[in-house]
């Protein structure tokens, strides 16, 4: 990104010189600068440029309720001056985590009414396999070690929760996925379900882990973990058919169903979690991102009661984090759920916004790049096609960062996933806000097609 500022210029060589970006090729960064985000306000963003972005992206899926809410830096200065740091070890415990937990509880699917605290998502699944391994080992049944993931599913970078996703580009670095953790297919009828209709392929993607249980062994398996809805794997919204089934299976086998509540839950769906959307009943729930909306670093697993039962019974479980429950992030985050509670935003989401953005977005449909727009909530993915009818690509173009760098460069951020468009914006957009978001990605897709065509 070149600048004509100086203070732009003198915060890239700084980039250059001193930092390592996370999911970055380090030498192409050096090279090209990155750009330099100073401050944020609502749904907006601004650069060092004094270029105005629309955040179609909420961050990393996470500013749910929007840049700027003064309520949640006065939590955290009040707690700093009062009790800034303390930890969870030793049998202690402080009023904010304590009270974080009980409001969790009150907004968790019924009979989910425990909460162990991380520092992110990443660290919450780590635990979750760690939690499963020990429940099986306390009931007797320590084989059952083997947790099911899917391909192109996301549950973060940690070894662990690299190893529980299904990016096959993550698992050329570093020797993974570590033993015990196998794949299925994913439920994308769009780019993977050939000539079956959607409910046909949901229950071929559903039945995939039957098989894959059978193969491993029912007594080897402890838990099938799945993002209601998949994120960073291009919004894969599963066919009607494919939730009822995945329950028909894990009820039949006895297993555990982790549910990862990364990025669907605290309203994204325009519900509080994506379990509650799909009525998914599972046994733990990883948390993080909207718990506080990005503005500190916090994680969970909520635990069904069912399931803490039996881990009373196991004595230590030997596992934990520095800054679990951390105090400052436990009163970011009550303050970030009372505002969505008082100000109604997750009815808001299901009754106003959600069927709006999802209106506006399908008119996109129209466009000759576009070979599905889908949606659920304050989700979005718009599939970019060489031919509508046969939902061929342009095959080695790179289309997707095309138009993603034409998004850039006309005040919006839309996130590329191969050749799928994602959007995930904040949960207070207005539907102003919303027609600005879809005019911005038609001009952006004509801009695509138009470079295509050159």
């Amino acid at each position: 990104m070149t600048s004509n500022n100086p203070q732009t210029r003198e915060w890239q060589a700084l980039s250059s010189d001193h930092h390592l970006a996370p999911f970055s090729d380090f030498k192409q960064l050096k090279e090209k600068g990155p750009r330099i985000i100073t401050h944020a306000k609502g749904v907006y963003l601004w650069d060092s440029e004094g270029n105005k972005i629309l955040d179609g992206m909420a961050g990393l899926w996470c500013v749910a309720i929007g840049y700027g809410r003064d309520e949640l830096a006065d939590a955290a200065s009040k707690q700093m001056r009062e009790l800034p740091y303390y930890n969870l070890f030793f049998q202690t415990a402080h009023p904010p985590v304590l009270e974080l937990a009980k409001v969790i509880a009150d907004v968790a699917p019924e009979g989910m009414n425990h909460v162990f605290f991380t520092g992110s998502g990443s660290e919450g699944n780590d635990t979750m396999l760690r939690m499963v391994r020990h429940y099986w080992a306390i009931k007797g049944q320590p084989k059952k070690k083997v947790i099911i993931s899917r391909k192109n599913g996301y549950h973060g970078s940690t070894v662990a929760g690299a190893s529980l996703g299904g990016m096959t580009y993550m698992h050329e670095q570093g020797d993974l996925p570590i033993p015990g953790i196998v794949h299925i297919a994913q439920p994308y009828w769009f780019g993977e379900g050939g000539d079956m209709t959607p409910n046909e392929f949901g229950i071929w993607a559903a039945n995939q882990l039957e098989e894959k249980i059978l193969e491993v062994g029912v007594d080897n398996v402890g838990a099938f973990i799945a993002e209601p809805i998949q994120g960073a794997g291009g919004v894969i919204i599963p066919p009607d058919s494919y939730w009822p089934r995945i329950k028909e299976i894990l009820a039949k086998y006895d297993i555990l169903f982790v549910a990862d509540e990364v990025i669907c839950g605290f309203g994204r769906t325009g519900e509080w979690f994506g379990t509650d959307f799909y009525d998914l009943k599972p046994h733990m729930m990883t948390i993080a991102k909207g718990l506080t909306s990005g503005y500190i670093p916090m994680g969970g697993l909520i635990v069904r009661d069912d399931v803490v039962e039996v881990l009373n019974e196991g004595g230590d479980f030997n596992h934990g984090f520095t800054y679990s429950g951390h105090p400052v992030a436990a009163a970011v985050a009550l303050e970030n759920i009372r505002i969505l509670r008082d100000e109604k935003i997750v009815e808001r989401v299901r009754t106003e916004t959600a069927p709006y953005l999802q209106k506006r977005l399908r008119e996109l449909s129209d466009h000759p790049l576009v070979g599905e727009v889908r949606g659920v909530g304050l989700l979005g993915a718009i599939e970019l096609v060489q031919d509508k009818a046969t939902r061929k690509r342009y095959e080695g173009k790179g289309v997707g960062m095309i138009c993603r760098t034409f998004c850039f460069e006309n005040g919006l951020i839309m996130r590329a996933v191969g050749d799928t468009m994602i959007i995930a914006p904040p949960l207070v957009i207005t539907p102003a806000e919303i027609d600005e978001l879809v005019t911005k990605a038609r001009k952006c897709l004509d801009l695509t097609l138009s470079a295509l065509q050159g």
